[in-house]
């Protein structure tokens, strides 16, 4: 049994635990391909590094919504960024897109950001990974009504809303647009039905797992590092909540996983 973990960060250089232990770990549990997401610069040069050394690990090179502002209007240091598209092993651009409930960037620059990476996707033929997260006063709506109006300028792109945790009228909108679903440990700890209804509604073959290790650690293993391992937990847990066998969700999410960033 295989799976994929979409979406992790144990390059980045505050990570705590070995990569090499990480990886075998992972292996351990059936989590053979492993996606390195960067979110600034330097951590985006990290996951390719690490992806060069590792036969497991692909790389995404990203600038977070939360670091937009450390990056509008720097050309040097984008034309930095957009010579990474090129390196080997890297499959995806993100995570990017928008945060609306931190707002640690203006709201405009978040958009010239990701308008600038999503860009460079469609130059390159790449998938991308997106972060959408809206403000404590609208929920979701507002980050997702702009994050669909900007994709709407850009046609043909690929792409995983990462850490889904909306409802099924904003699972509905992003599948309407192509998009796969990618859900993680989250689910097993969160107490909104809405949330878990959603997960049940993602169609099989639009589903990708990730854990964003070392944040959100599954239960029952919340308070720890949380490390590709534990993708099989969440995946124990969404085949139950599903309805579906582990094999089966296991095989569709890696075919999944493997069509989309093209992993070999």
């Amino acid at each position: 049994m295989q799976f994929v973990d979409t979406h992790c960060h144990i390059h980045f250089p505050d990570y705590a635990l070995d990569p090499d232990e990480v990886i075998d770990e992972a292996k351990k549990a059936g989590v053979n391909q492993l996606l390195c997401v960067g979110c600034t610069l330097e951590d985006s040069e990290a996951g390719v590094e690490l992806a060069a050394k590792y036969n497991a690990c692909w790389a995404s090179i990203g600038l977070h919504p939360h670091e937009a502002r450390h990056y509008s209007g720097d050309d040097t240091k984008l034309q930095q960024f957009r010579n990474l598209v090129d390196q080997p092993k890297v499959v995806a651009i993100g995570q990017c897109g928008l945060d609306y409930f931190y707002e640690h960037s203006p709201k405009e620059q978040q958009q010239e950001i990701f308008r600038y990476q999503l860009t460079l996707a469609q130059e390159h033929g790449l998938p991308l990974i997106f972060h959408v997260r809206g403000s404590a006063e609208d929920g979701q709506k507002g980050a997702f009504d702009d994050f669909l109006a900007i994709l709407s300028d850009f046609v043909g792109v690929e792409g995983v809303v990462h850490s889904f945790s909306a409802d099924t009228r904003t699972l509905d909108k992003l599948l309407a647009r192509g998009l796969y679903i990618g859900l993680n440990g989250i689910m097993t700890f969160t107490k909104d039905d809405e949330q878990l209804a959603a997960a049940k509604a993602v169609p099989l073959d639009k589903l990708l797992l990730e854990t964003d290790a070392p944040f959100l650690t599954p239960t029952p293993y919340r308070g720890t590092i949380c490390q590709p391992k534990h993708l099989r937990v969440t995946a124990e847990f969404l085949s139950e909540l599903r309805g579906e066998s582990l094999q089966k969700l296991a095989n569709a999410t890696t075919q999944n996983a493997q069509k989309l960033f093209k992993l070999i």
